[in-house]
């Protein structure tokens, strides 16, 4: 899959946020770790998908910016046998954000924003933070085609989980999904995709 239109989008955010040093290197390596063989979600569409819903509730937040770094990196490492994904994912942020000569209060509110999506429960007033659950969570509001081919390649990523296995833990997940105060907090997100979310999710559960 093509991906030189994020790296070009990357390449700019990096720029408007001060970047000392060239950010393309970084922004291949990026795309290297989305583009990693035991992905079959978190892939670059995904990353593209979540940045175009950010674009899509940019006026709601505060950093608009601050936010879209925190997309590049929410699941830069990922790997469906290990834990720690997201922690993983914040400290690599916080090193390549640095390196780059980002300023470090963008630096730290990157990797606060990324170890939000370990509960997407961010706190109220949290305008970046609901921004960024909001967007990575948006798939589950789409259509029931396209939930159901979230959910296979969810599967997929997880082959290696017996059946019983992967049924009870992805239905504690959707239950804790189910269980948020609220699915989403953006007046925009609320309003498109809260019903669909909610309807997918329970359709899937029976499934498990």
């Amino acid at each position: 899959m093509p991906t030189e239109d994020l790296l070009t989008a990357w390449t700019a955010l990096l720029n408007r946020c001060g970047a000392a040093d060239d950010p393309e290197p970084y922004g291949r390596e990026l795309l290297r770790r989305w583009s990693e063989p035991q992905r079959r979600y978190h892939t670059p569409e995904h990353l593209r998908a979540v940045l175009r819903h950010v674009d899509d509730l940019a006026g709601h937040a505060v950093d608009p910016d601050a936010v879209r770094l925190a997309a590049w990196f929410h699941d830069a490492v990922y790997r469906p046998d290990r834990t720690e994904n997201e922690e993983r994912s914040a400290a690599l942020a916080v090193r390549a954000l640095t390196a780059a000569g980002l300023p470090a209060e963008r630096v730290a509110e990157a990797e606060r924003l990324v170890l939000l999506t370990v509960t997407h429960d961010p706190a109220p007033g949290d305008r970046d933070g609901e921004v960024l659950c909001d967007a990575d969570l948006a798939v589950l509001g789409g259509t029931p085609e396209a939930y159901a081919a979230y959910a296979a390649a969810v599967r997929e990523e997880y082959a290696f989980v017996p059946e019983p296995d992967f049924r009870a833990g992805r239905a504690a997940v959707l239950r804790q999904l189910l269980a948020l105060p609220a699915l989403y907090r953006t007046p925009a997100a609320r309003e498109r995709f809260t019903a669909a979310a909610r309807a997918n999710l329970a359709a899937e559960l029976e499934t498990l």
